[in-house]
């Protein structure tokens, strides 16, 4: 009974997402590709934050119980319910905003009620202020079927029902990428990196504390993660401080609205906009960063930044592609003395040509502590293999989150995940794998054992899997940085018997033959009786 109950919650929220994709295409006014993303995020933030309101007040009813108090006494009522005050940043919410109020509005009054409910989220708050566009759904003014339909629909998707540790603002993006597929593409920068992924970023590069910074934010997956990490070692998500940046303006908005459904602090600046042609956290350093920009990114570069300080030191990247103008950015925003990045780029960004003297600085400068080619297929809108890079500002060694690390000056370990694709994911429209927990928490070990005192680099090697490199073998290989150019890969072919696997495959032969003689030899007696031959 369990596991039918476990299918149903995986099944029902695609089958949730999908009426509501249907509902959208099929209604008069609904806009282009981005407006139909918009409204949906919208009520579902609206979802999201009325469900954690309703949560709120039920706890404090019970706290008030617990006390010997009556929840239902008007004096008990208005002194601590009217205008509660939540300890877990559960935000207080007027009775147009909450979604009892939306979800027993009748159909024809909707459209008006929904912007009501977020003119009044966007004044009662500083915070929840810039998530979202006012007006939203008075200016598409869905027929009242359809948004009834709709907010119906929408009624389904619970945290309770889905899993309160899940990112489900950004399951939600994901699917209206993948479902919709209009200008779905990493250079356009509507992307949502898959929940495996950070959590392996997030464990390896261990943000426990301090401050946590991504260029690039998305819709915010990178610091939900982080904070679930946090969380489960049982951490204080409030000794993370959150900074990041976002061009496009949505997914900005989106960003805001998920981390403060999640009463997560944060600062991404006063608006979206570009990290490159107007960085909101210039001068300021970070303990970590944690990214995945877009892959191979054009169009990036403009005259302004020919000079820019953040390439002085190096040179400036090529205009064409932006992979390494991502991690000389990324650099200058580490703390210099202890700043750790993790960040994913194109495989390309390995060994290509012009770039070249940027990456031998880089190696010769040992900002690179690790490379770790990943598998492909693990993204919805590309299949390439991707690779996560780890830049330290400190491999001298020293105390790290309670462990005591060696001196990896000079050294770089580089790991070849891409065998690891046997777990394939049920469900999606083309194929997709992902990591298993087994599998980070083993990649993870991988890095973490390289890094801690005992280990001896000489012989740390996994041929097909990991190996720990000196800056002299990677001068002499070019300055490359592609993993298969330093870690064994065995010939399998070579592990064979041949003289017994020729004996087996003559075997087969025969008795494929001897088969072949006998139905030969019934066609044959089965033909005589009919009186025809067989030439």
């Amino acid at each position: 009974m369990a596991k039918k109950k476990t299918a149903e919650k995986a099944l029902n929220i695609d089958k949730i997402l999908f009426n509501c994709r249907d509902i959208l295409r099929a209604a008069r006014n609904s806009g282009s590709f981005f407006e139909k993303r918009d409204m949906m995020l919208t009520l579902v933030f609206l979802r999201f934050i009325g469900e954690k309101y309703e949560d709120g007040i039920e706890n404090l009813r019970q706290i008030l119980i617990s006390q010997g108090l009556n929840p239902d006494d008007e004096n008990v009522k208005f002194a601590f319910l009217d205008d509660a005050t939540f300890p877990d940043g559960t935000y207080n919410l007027p009775v147009e905003a909450r979604w009892t109020t939306i979800i027993s509005t009748p159909a024809p009054k909707l459209n008006v009620v929904l912007d009501t409910a977020l003119h009044s989220i966007a004044t009662g708050s500083d915070d929840l202020r810039g998530c979202f566009i006012e007006g939203t759904f008075t200016a598409r003014n869905l027929e009242p079927n359809d948004i009834k339909k709709l907010v119906d629909e929408v009624d389904k998707i619970s945290h309770k029902a889905f899993g309160e540790e899940k990112d489900l603002i950004g399951r939600v993006y994901e699917y209206f990428l993948k479902e919709f597929a209009v200008n779905a593409t990493k250079e356009e920068g509507e992307f949502y990196t898959p929940h495996d992924v950070v959590q392996l970023i997030a464990a390896m590069i261990e943000p426990y504390d301090g401050t946590l910074y991504d260029p690039c934010c998305g819709s915010g997956g990178m610091f939900i993660q982080s904070a679930a990490l946090v969380k489960s070692r049982q951490g204080d998500i409030n000794r993370i401080n959150i900074y990041g940046q976002e061009k496009d303006a949505a997914t900005y908005r989106l960003a805001k609205m998920n981390l403060a459904l999640r009463g997560i602090s944060h600062n991404l600046g006063e608006t979206n906009d570009s990290s490159f042609t107007h960085d909101l956290h210039r001068g300021l350093y970070f303990n970590y960063i944690m990214a995945n920009p877009p892959f191979n990114l054009k169009g990036w570069y403009n005259d302004n930044l020919k000079n820019d300080p953040r390439w002085t030191d190096y040179k400036t990247p090529p205009e064409g592609n932006a992979n390494y103008a991502w991690i000389l950015h990324i650099l200058s925003h580490l703390k210099p003395m202890d700043g750790v990045a993790g960040f994913l780029l194109a495989n390309g960004a390995l060994n290509d040509s012009d770039t070249l003297e940027i990456r031998k600085k880089l190696i010769k400068n040992d900002k690179i502590e690790a490379i770790i080619v990943l598998p492909r297929e693990l993204f919805i809108t590309t299949d390439i293999s991707v690779t996560l890079w780890i830049l330290n500002q400190n491999k001298k060694g020293g105390r790290y989150h309670g462990r005591k690390l060696r001196n990896r000056e000079h050294e770089i370990l580089f790991m070849d995940l891409r065998q690891w694709r046997e777990n394939s994911v049920k469900g999606e429209n083309k194929k997709k794998v992902c990591l298993t927990a087994e599998q980070i928490k083993s990649a993870v070990s991988f890095y973490h054992t390289w890094q801690n005192e005992g280990t001896d680099k000489e012989k740390y090697n996994v041929p097909e899997l990991y190996r720990s490199v000196g800056i002299d073998e990677v001068e002499s290989k070019g300055w490359t940085l592609t993993p298969s150019k330093y870690i064994e890969f065995i010939d399998h072919d070579l592990e064979i018997d041949y003289k017994k696997e020729m004996t087996r495959i003559q075997a087969e032969m025969k008795e494929v033959i001897a088969q072949e003689k006998k139905s030969q030899q019934m066609l044959e007696e089965a033909f005589k009786g009919i009186g025809y031959g067989i030439n």
